[in-house]
């Protein structure tokens, strides 16, 4: 069309904790901040991805959108954890066409659910390692989980129209921000309740992993350790001061968190070794809420004895330091790498 709209779309990362937005104007690598916020959710109202509280999130949903004064109604959001498969399979060569009409059932053998309850996507990778075979990036997300947050961005007036999963928004803000090296780099993102790891080999994806494990460990030892409440157990997460608590008693119970998920990562990592056959990871980028946890990232680094950095997802974007305080978005931007790789994707891409 000669006057079609061009869609710049809001995106929504919906976590335990917080709800990101974030809103790019502009395309190929060439992007200006247009929107960005974040709005605290209410513990137990979202519990390890699954919606507990639909109504509450509808509401901080809309709450966000007013704050922000956002009148664009498309939005992308994403999904992760244990009702998302990604596998990288090896299939038939043939058409993208002909591939699209036969992915269920090649899907099938590798999906632990019914084909009937997910639907599936695929990216062709190139052509595999046996003659007239392909490599295809296959991934299925259960229905329900679908249906639940496209009900929930639907309620508060949005309308969905890219459907990601957590691990892709990574490698999307990566790309953005990073240059591709030669070798192998991991993306963690540790959020309150589920690690996404996403790990690149020049560049592309080869494997992807979400596990159930982050922050709120931290908070529920020291509820449990020191008898305190949830809002206050958040504070002496962030490094805040609570009168009444010991601090060398605090540091030795955050540590032990701490030994706890890096040993996840570890265990992570050595299954990706064992499952590919690839090389030692070379590099590793951490973000989400635990990138911002006083010394997890020295620790990561000294026990995988690689070098560990907290991603910047702005990196690279166009800010108006007038529009956007640079305080705020420095001290935010480990905790926006999955919505800064939503708001890159635009209707009808790959």
């Amino acid at each position: 069309m000669l006057f079609s709209k061009k869609i710049e779309p809001v995106a929504l990362d919906i976590g335990s904790t917080f709800i990101k937005l974030v809103q790019l104007k502009g395309s190929n690598k060439n992007y200006q901040l247009a929107k960005f916020g974040m709005v605290p959710l209410p513990p137990e109202v979202i519990v390890e991805g699954a919606v507990m509280d639909a109504g509450r999130v509808v509401e901080a949903i809309k709450e966000l959108l007013a704050a922000q004064k956002v009148t664009t109604k498309e939005v992308v959001i994403s999904v992760s954890g244990s009702s998302v498969i990604i596998k990288r399979v090896s299939v038939a060569d043939m058409t993208d066409e002909e591939l699209a009409e036969s992915i269920k059932w090649e899907a099938e053998q590798y999906i632990p659910f019914s084909i009937d309850d997910v639907n599936v996507d695929f990216q062709k990778l190139g052509a595999g390692a046996t003659a007239g075979q392909a490599d295809v990036l296959l991934v299925a997300v259960k229905k329900d989980k679908i249906n639940d947050y496209v009900n929930l961005v639907k309620e508060a007036g949005l309308e969905p129209v890219v459907m990601d999963v957590d691990a892709f928004a990574l490698a999307n803000m990566h790309e953005l921000n990073y240059e591709i090296e030669t070798g192998t780099t991991a993306l963690l993102n540790i959020g309150a309740s589920v690690m996404n790891i996403n790990i690149l080999k020049d560049g592309m994806s080869i494997f992807t992993r979400d596990i159930t494990v982050g922050g709120n460990r931290y908070t529920e030892a020291l509820q449990r350790d020191f008898g305190l409440t949830y809002e206050d157990a958040e504070k002496v997460k962030r490094g805040e001061d609570v009168e009444g608590v010991d601090k060398e008693q605090i540091a030795g119970v955050m540590s032990s968190v701490t030994d706890d998920i890096v040993s996840e990562t570890q265990r992570s990592f050595e299954f990706f070794r064992s499952t590919t056959g690839s090389e030692k990871v070379g590099r590793v980028l951490v973000s989400g809420g635990c990138a911002r946890i006083g010394n997890f990232t020295t620790t990561l680094s000294e026990r995988l004895e690689i070098p560990v950095e907290v991603s910047n997802p702005f990196k690279n974007i166009k800010i108006d330091q007038k529009r956007f305080d640079p305080a705020l978005i420095a001290e935010s931007a480990p905790l926006c790498a999955v919505a800064v790789g939503l708001a890159i994707r635009r209707p009808g891409d790959r």
